[in-house]
């Protein structure tokens, strides 16, 4: 076995003048004069001289489990997968694929067409990928780049680990919830002890290494030589700068004016910040006088979609290119071009708050790890530079070694959901590589009892089993099935995909013209009614990405909602649900919408309490406003605030803003609530009001009843 991977390692690696007639192992074809051009390319990364020290190891681990450690732009997460190929090939495994996550749907993309590429091979076929509303995979594929999130789902459907021989976990040090929970259930399955011997490679930063050989019991460890050049010496300023976007713009300018060679890579905390810089420095790069062509100006952040691989095109006039990205190129998307780099030291994250149910955008420092691997981006010889938008001590005093681990940040209903799915009676049994907040698991086990997920012993009741087969957040889930008993499938289906994939408007509208356009698109009865007409008029569109702009709406993100739908129809029938014709705008729909709204999102509703917008949430007594892109805010005065609503999102920020609202009537949240969630609601008027009107509407009930038995009985003494 190892002397047939050495010879077939040996084969991928051959020069043209090494041999002419060899042909690629995974198609059978002779290898294009584009395999050797590329091939030069690996042959120089540093990762290259540990190749065949990785094929030993992979091979000869007891465990079952290699580490590999090595700094960022080392070719890690291009080579690794490649030489696993080569390892599955030779083994002739029977289940014959090598997967491989990333933390980022995007980077699992980018990374299987660069792979595809140096392997000349042809993506889809033997090297695919799978994202969130695309597979691109076939019968004949091999290696497969992942989503982790997507493969969590998959593990946690199937006994077993899956259907892989190889499973390599890339960027642990990214610390998501998906690749740190892999990690928590490879680790109790003991790969030693599963048929057909797996293979598991979790590539990292040499920064996590010291925890991760804890976590997996002492693995082999393949470490990556640092590569050729010197990292820059960081040049910090006196002062954190009040205007971030305005300092990295005059900072690129700079750049522009001195003619420094090589491209620029720069770092802000937000996609709202990218976007701002991006739009000023096109303005201003397109009139400056330069003697070569002006810089080309590209963003680098999720929202941007399948566009981001622009990064990688060669420019055909030799322009340099400006990439203004945030945390998302910490580590992934490797750019050998980048020269320089402006480092604002500071990233925005989502962090969700189990005791109000609500996520706070934090602003806050990066960590050192993150800072270093910003800094090695302009490594080389000579060095590039590196401009850091903030003082020494700043990044030093206030900066954590490591970045924060997701688990401990999100909400954790999901992966509850997903562990009760696998049969792990209780989440605290798994392994995590950091232990989530207890009172962070038992608030989610809370919320997914309030949804009927759970049966009385703790496990996953028939409805938890139903809810865990979908790709949603439990309550949208269960606002789904719950269409299924007041017949409104069809309008929940665009809902879940547009509240998924398509929240609505992303800014206030630019000029009247816009506004009115929007205006067009709203809906008496609120932000999912009008999230519904938003995807029908795209739709009666074809699609028609000017239709978007002039709305202001995200075309790819609507493409996306259009994939997402017809994913989730198809599961729907697979599972045998069963659905209902479109009847989006009559009366008797709009009740059965907000009805199958409040079964799922009862937990999520609050009341004006003196007709001002300022709005008392039903858990927890914090007050928040409308958002501002909200359809009852754009309304004409004196439009009044609806009294009772239902809302999508709550966001901590300067503003406490719910989005995607709608109005309901209390009536029905008494109605299809679980009485205990009322019972168990903090004390408040609203609490008062909704026991007081649950206790008069089961009398009204009782005395219906009553009436009508009266009436049997009057009628059989007639007969």
């Amino acid at each position: 076995m190892a002397s047939q991977l050495l010879r077939l390692a040996e084969e991928s690696g051959l020069s043209p003048g090494e041999s002419e007639l060899a042909v690629n192992p995974f198609d059978g074809l002779p290898f294009s004069s584009r395999y050797y051009e590329l091939l030069e390319q690996r042959r120089a990364l540093p990762i290259w001289a540990a190749r065949f020290i990785f094929l030993e190891q992979l091979e000869s681990s007891p465990s079952g489990v290699v580490l590999v450690s090595g700094e960022p732009g080392s070719g890690k997460s291009t080579q690794i997968p490649q030489w696993c190929a080569e390892f599955a090939l030779a083994r002739g495994f029977q289940k014959g694929r090598v997967t491989v996550t990333q933390p980022y749907p995007l980077a699992a993309l980018s990374l299987a067409l660069r792979v595809a590429d140096e392997m000349d091979l042809t993506l889809g076929h033997e090297v695919g990928y799978s994202i969130p509303q695309e597979d691109c995979t076939g019968p004949h594929t091999l290696l497969r780049f992942c989503w982790d999130r997507l493969l969590l789902q998959e593990v946690a459907s199937t006994r077993g680990t899956g259907a892989w021989d190889v499973l390599v976990l890339d960027e642990a040090q990214e610390r998501s919830v998906a690749s740190d929970l892999l990690q928590g259930l490879l680790r109790d399955a003991r790969l030693g002890n599963l048929p057909d011997d797996p293979r598991v490679v979790v590539v990292t930063d040499p920064a996590l290494e010291p925890k991760l050989q804890a976590f997996w019991g002492d693995p082999p460890v393949v470490h990556v030589p640092r590569g050729p050049g010197r990292c820059p010496t960081p040049i910090y300023r006196d002062t954190v700068p009040t205007d971030r976007v305005e300092a990295a713009r005059q900072a690129v300018l700079e750049l522009c004016r001195k003619e420094a060679p090589g491209d620029v890579l720069v770092y802000l905390p937000s996609e709202e910040e990218i976007s701002l810089c991006c739009e000023s420095l096109s303005r201003e790069v397109g009139t400056m006088a330069l003697q070569g062509p002006p810089p080309r100006v590209l963003p680098l952040h999720p929202g941007h979609g399948q566009a981001i691989q622009a990064v990688y095109e060669d420019t055909d006039s030799g322009a340099r290119k400006v990439v203004v990205t945030h945390w998302l190129a910490d580590f992934s998307f490797s750019l050998p071009s980048i020269r320089h780099v402006i480092d604002s030291g500071l990233e925005l994250r989502s962090v969700y708050n189990p005791q109000i149910r609500a996520e706070s955008q934090v602003l806050r420092p990066i960590s050192k790890c993150q800072a270093e691997a910003r800094q090695l981006r302009a490594r080389g010889d000579p060095p590039g530079s590196c401009l850091c938008l903030y003082p020494k001590s700043f990044q030093e005093l206030e900066a954590p070694p490591l970045p924060q681990p997701r688990v401990c940040e999100e909400n954790l209903s999901p992966l509850v959901l997903l562990l009760k799915r696998r049969q792990i009676a209780e989440p605290g049994e798994c392994h995590f590589l950091d232990r989530p907040a207890p009172e962070a698991l038992m608030q989610a086990l809370e919320d997914l009892d309030y949804l009927a997920a759970l049966d009385d012993e703790g496990d996953l009741s028939d409805l938890g089993v139903i809810l865990s087969e979908f790709p949603l957040p439990s309550e949208l889930a269960k606002a789904l099935l719950a269409s299924c008993e007041f017949d409104c499938v069809d309008e929940m289906l665009t809902l879940a995909a547009m509240l998924t994939a398509a929240p609505g408007f992303t800014h206030p509208p630019l000029c009247a013209e816009e506004a009115a356009l929007r205006r067009a698109l709203e809906h008496a009865d609120g932000d999912h009614s009008s999230l519904i007409q938003v995807y029908e008029a795209f739709i009666q569109s074809g699609a028609d990405k000017a239709w978007c702009q002039a709305r202001g709406l995200n075309w790819a993100a609507l493409c996306q909602a259009q994939k997402l739908r017809g994913e989730l129809l198809e599961l729907m029938q697979r599972i045998e649900l069963p659905l209902s014709q479109p009847a989006f705008g009559s009366e008797k729909n709009r009740r059965d919408l907000q009805k199958a709204l409040v079964s799922g999102y009862f937990l999520k509703v609050a009341r004006d309490t003196d007709g001002t917008g300022n709005y008392l949430l039903l858990t927890h007594k914090h007050v928040a406003q409308l958002s501002p892109c909200c359809c009852y805010r754009s309304r004409r005065a004196p439009a009044r605030p609806p009294p009772w609503v239902l809302y999508h999102n709550f966001s901590i920020s300067k503003d406490n803003c719910l989005s995607i609202v709608s109005e309901i009537q209390p009536q029905m949240l008494v109605e299809l609530a679980p009485p205990y969630f009322l019972s168990n609601l903090p004390p408040s008027e609203s609490r008062d009001f909704l026991n007081q009107l649950r206790e008069e509407m089961a009398a009204s009930s009782t005395e219906s009843e009553s009436s009508s038995t009266q009436e049997f009985g009057d009628a059989c003494i007639l007969q």
